[in-house]
């Protein structure tokens, strides 16, 4: 064919596409019989590299070549290996969410124009600042200049609408162009599966501002809920993100890490990963706490008990005295649901948590007093729904982690140490619309300059990695919603799928 084309050109990236069959005939040692060709059959000769129009976390928009005979999860690899990022099987590809207020002409028009100031001219390898084989450009986190860019974006309204999104996933073992994936279609390049394997901020600062970025989107755009004090001290963490990357070059990040010799590095965190630091994790608490197993939705009628938590179980006593004779109650907390209910200003620490049983789910809930100990319990729950105890390496830091989320939602009892309110801070852009409707943008400019206090003395890169603890730390974290049909079923059901658990909404 090339030959009979009578073309001078580089003809090794065509190959033949079966678009009836959506095949691409690719092992060229078979014959067009063995693939069950007949004489009538439509073969498309075209390139298998082909440009695709892809949305990264931070809403900004690239064209890049992808080959669109491989495997999605292969084209995944291969751009992740362009932009620098680690662990690519943590990623994936869907089709934009089309919102149904708008009417499919505008959309697609808007869609043009949102587009063209934010793609490359040209091609990838073409003249952008990724050609020059200088990726650093996706760690730097830029603003929301203005509030209509969160205006435009569609927000979902319902659990249904969650999980209409996450309908446009596309099947990782196939290629693009068996999936009708066109030429300059627009894909999302997401985070899909909610759990980051060896997050370094030291090679990992592309890979950790586009986690930022997608957990910023996220909140803004009520994908995920939050408390209210939540809101505020994500609105901070982002204020300060924003000023410092203003502020700062793009080699803020490495200048803010101390110069430590990379071989002691390395074996320090050698040393932790293997055993855990220096810290001894095999003290297991042992808490007066309250605790209740609920008839109805109401937090009344507490119990007191004394606990022990041993392994991945929970005993309770009627008091310490009975410690050592048999417990009233003893509860094993592998599998289970464990969710925060924290109120910083209302002094409130409760733990719910949904424990398997042979009949369904127990309700128990567990109300400590004071942060350390909820930080403490919280993490030995944590650890035991994926059974591990408290002897475990991640312990300590599960510890300090929930301590820091807590303190950073802390505000401020001298308002006199707080900047006073300058143009440079934008509510609009800061929190979710909710907030906006429920106070006036100086009340929320006031709430984020206070909680910012807890978090101004942050580098830009501890800034983000706290965002991103936070974001991981919320109830509804890792849960994504998707409709299915079970067996014998008539229409279809809303489950919600987590690393360790399916929910029948």
């Amino acid at each position: 064919m090339c030959l009979h084309a009578d073309v001078k050109k580089d003809w090794s990236d065509h190959a033949l596409w079966w678009e009836k069959k959506k095949t691409w005939l690719l092992k060229t040692h078979w014959t067009l019989d063995k693939y069950g060709i007949q004489a009538d059959a439509r073969l498309l000769f075209t390139p298998q590299h082909k440009l695709l129009r892809l949305q990264l976390p931070n809403m900004k928009h690239m064209r890049v070549k992808v080959n669109f005979s491989d495997r999605v999860f292969k084209a995944v690899s291969d751009i992740c290996k362009t932009f620098n990022i680690r662990h690519p099987e943590e990623l994936s590809v869907l089709r934009k969410p089309r919102d149904p207020k708008k009417k499919k002409k505008k959309l697609e028009e808007a869609e043009e124009e949102a587009l063209d100031p934010l793609s490359p001219t040209s091609a990838w390898f073409g003249d952008s600042p990724l050609s020059e084989g200088n990726p650093s450009i996706l760690a730097v986190s830029q603003p929301i200049t203005s509030p209509d860019i969160l205006v435009k974006m569609y927000k979902p309204q319902s659990l249904l609408d969650k999980a209409k999104i996450n309908q446009g996933w596309l099947d990782s073992s196939r290629s693009l162009m068996e999936q009708d994936v066109k030429e300059n279609e627009v894909l999302l390049l997401r985070f899909k599966y909610h759990s980051f394997f060896d997050l370094n901020p030291k090679y990992d600062a592309i890979r950790v501002n586009q986690l930022y970025e997608q957990a910023k989107w996220a909140i803004l755009l009520e994908e995920i809920e939050c408390t209210e004090e939540e809101m505020m001290m994500f609105a901070a963490l982002q204020y300060h993100i924003n000023k410092l990357s203003i502020m700062s070059s793009e080699n803020h990040m490495n200048n803010s890490e101390k110069e430590i010799d990379e071989v002691d590095a390395a074996l320090s965190d050698l040393e932790i990963t293997l055993e855990g630091g220096k810290t001894s994790n095999t003290n297991f608490p042992l808490i007066f706490c309250s605790f209740l197993r609920p008839k109805k939705l109401t937090l009344k009628g507490y119990k007191q008990y004394w606990c022990t938590f041993k392994d991945i179980t929970i005993s309770c006593y009627k008091s310490r005295e009975e410690a050592h004779l048999t417990p009233a109650h003893q509860m094993n907390l592998r599998g289970c649901e464990v969710t925060p209910d924290v109120n910083i200003s209302g002094q409130k620490f409760n733990i719910k948590l949904l424990i398997p049983v042979a009949d369904g789910m127990n309700e128990i809930w567990l109300r400590c007093d004071t942060e350390k100990q909820y930080a403490q319990w919280m993490a030995a729950c944590r650890l035991a729904s994926k059974g591990k105890t408290m002897a475990d390496s991640s312990y300590s830091l599960e510890v300090q982690n929930i301590l820091s989320f807590l303190k950073m939602q802390h505000m401020n009892p001298d308002p006199q140490i707080i900047e006073p309110i300058t143009t440079d801070i934008n509510p609009e852009c800061l929190v979710s619309p909710r907030y906006l409707k429920k106070y006036k943008n100086k009340q929320i400019s006031g709430r984020i300059l206070e909680a910012h206090q807890n978090v101004a003395q942050m580098s830009l890169i501890e800034a983000k990695m706290r965002f991103i603890q936070a974001w991981q730390s919320l109830p509804e974290f890792g849960m994504t919603h998707f409709l299915a049909k079970f067996q014998g079923g008539k229409k279809d059901e809303l489950i919600g799928i987590t690393y360790n658990r399916l929910i029948r909404m």
